[in-house]
């Protein structure tokens, strides 16, 4: 089974999630990010979410994450709790 490592950014609005991405475009690190706006528990760690497999996300983010390219930020992606902005750290 493919799993993958990935962090998350959990905002409301797809205008904030866009501006996010441009100031992570920019050189903010997408740590520091996380911490400042995600709504997300995870948010206190940087956005990182673990090791998962497909299946264990909602289908919209398992999507990207087990087709984006590792390392690149990815979104908005838009999915029951809001908007996302995704990196893939390692996929096996």
């Amino acid at each position: 089974m493919t799993l993958a490592t990935a962090r998350h950014i959990l905002v409301k609005t797809e205008v904030q999630c866009t501006e996010l991405k441009t100031e992570i475009a920019n050189g903010a690190d997408f740590a520091d990010v996380a911490k400042a706006h995600s709504s997300c528990p995870s948010g206190n760690d940087g956005g990182h979410l673990g090791e998962f497999g497909p299946g264990m996300m909602v289908p919209e983010f398992d999507k990207v994450v087990f087709s984006a390219e590792v390392g690149t930020v990815q979104g908005p992606v838009k999915t029951q709790f809001g908007y996302h902005l995704l990196e893939v750290i390692s996929r096996s």
